[in-house]
């Protein structure tokens, strides 16, 4: 037999819990979206600025799921740019140019100021 016995009060728990209940993650995301469009622009390497000037963003999911996802819509011969120039891509002679990894570097800070963001929301309610 198990027996729990408490005294005091939960409402400090209860307090807590409706705050997690209501926390709004898309709003956070949301604030996040077009920091990381900018970031990705900035990175971007550039010729004609298209591909750095295409990047967008889009919040998604409700409940306990919720992603964010950067966007790039320059499309050229049916493939997208922002991917040739993250990771490499042949070229019509025969050759092959060499991808470079901006992406990452560029959105890593964003990472951490969602986390950064999500932690300080969790931890004050």
């Amino acid at each position: 037999m198990i027996t729990f016995e408490s005294r005091g009060s939960f409402d400090n728990t209860e307090r807590f819990l409706r705050r997690m209940r209501d926390l709004d993650i898309r709003n956070i995301l949301e604030s996040h979206g077009q920091a990381g469009v900018a970031a990705l622009a900035a990175g971007t390497p550039t010729d004609s600025g298209l591909a750095a000037s295409s990047w967008g963003y889009e919040v998604s999911g409700g409940g306990k799921s919720w992603t964010i996802t950067w966007t790039n819509s320059d499309i050229e011969r049916g493939f997208p740019v922002a991917i040739m120039l993250q990771y490499g891509h042949g070229t019509g002679t025969g050759g092959y140019v060499q991808g470079r990894d901006y992406i990452n570097p560029a959105i890593r800070p964003i990472f951490d100021e969602i986390a950064n963001s999500v932690w300080k929301e969790v931890t004050s309610a």
